[in-house]
């Protein structure tokens, strides 16, 4: 990826040529067909090529957790010592804010058995919609496959690339937007997720992933959390085996890099605006931006 130098003092603003998104109810713990054609090649999430759809895993079976109940951190719980899960007025702004607002946060996984996996979001890449040549949705475009961009803010988008990898989306305010999610901190239920990674990657299958490996990408972590098809059109607000809550702090506006987005070399000049948003010294980020970096510290 080739990324040039972004002035990041005063971030250029884009045009929105998008209107508010019709309130189409996403099937909180339904899944959506999985008939849709499929997107490539891997970590090019919204490229424009399309390999075959893979048939849709069933969730996977990991036997009871070790622990006698789900761990609760407490630093994800507000002081009263509930659970602080984040709702639509969260979910219902611009891509661009949303992408910023994301990092943090903590997306958390129920897995079947009553096991919760837990991540904290440090990197993720906004889609403006029809005006975005890199979106699924450029040009207004509306199939069966990103009909989640268009439902409102807070559904889960999720696609297939390769026939058997997986990118998680979340949509934002507008007609076709949303964000990606790219690269999350592993915090509860390491050993699960290495497990997970370990049963659906390719290769080299028998290398024990280090914990920086586990989350930092998006096919990996929808691979480290369980997430697939399946989840497509759920109503991340609502749903019982994924959610968001709040994270303990927000890092600060000097601490986000905004950089070019990855694997949308196709795009023309979409390709080059700082769309994608990380966590700056994160070891977590799946792809550094040095002049980025400096351009924002500049």
């Amino acid at each position: 990826m080739v990324t040039p130098a972004l002035q990041m003092k005063k971030p250029k603003q884009f045009s929105r040529r998008m209107g508010q998104k019709k309130q189409q109810p996403a099937r909180a713990g339904q899944p959506h067909s999985s008939s849709d054609a499929a997107q490539a090649p891997a970590e090019q999430p919204h490229s424009s090529s399309e390999a075959a759809q893979a048939p849709c895993p069933r969730e996977p079976c990991l036997g009871p957790p070790t622990t006698p109940g789900p761990c609760r951190s407490i630093y994800f719980s507000s002081p009263k010592g509930h659970l602080t899960r984040l709702g639509l007025e969260f979910f219902d702004q611009p891509a661009v804010p949303l992408a910023r607002a994301f990092l943090g946060q903590v997306l958390v996984r129920r897995l079947p058995n009553g096991t919760e996996l837990r991540g904290r979001i440090v990197e993720t890449e906004a889609y403006l919609g029809p005006e975005d040549e890199a979106a699924h949705s450029r040009g207004g475009r509306q199939t069966p496959r990103n009909r989640g961009m268009f439902m409102k803010p807070g559904t889960l988008y999720v696609y297939i690339i390769y026939g058997m990898y997986f990118c998680m989306n979340i949509s934002s305010q507008g007609d076709g937007a949303c964000v990606l999610l790219r690269a999350l901190e592993p915090l509860e239920g390491l050993e699960t997720m290495r497990q997970l990674r370990s049963t659906l990657r390719k290769g080299t299958a028998s290398r024990v992933l280090k914990d920086r490996e586990l989350c930092s990408g998006p096919s990996k972590l929808c691979q480290a959390l369980a997430i697939n098809k399946s989840f497509d059109q759920r109503d991340l607000a609502q749903d019982e085996a994924v959610w968001l809550e709040r994270g303990p702090l927000e890092p600060s506006e000097p601490a986000v890099v905004a950089a070019a987005r990855v694997g949308v070399g196709h795009a023309g000049e979409w390709a080059r605006k700082p769309l994608r948003f990380y966590v700056r010294g994160s070891p977590w980020v799946s792809v550094v931006d040095r002049v980025a970096e400096q351009d924002t510290q500049a």
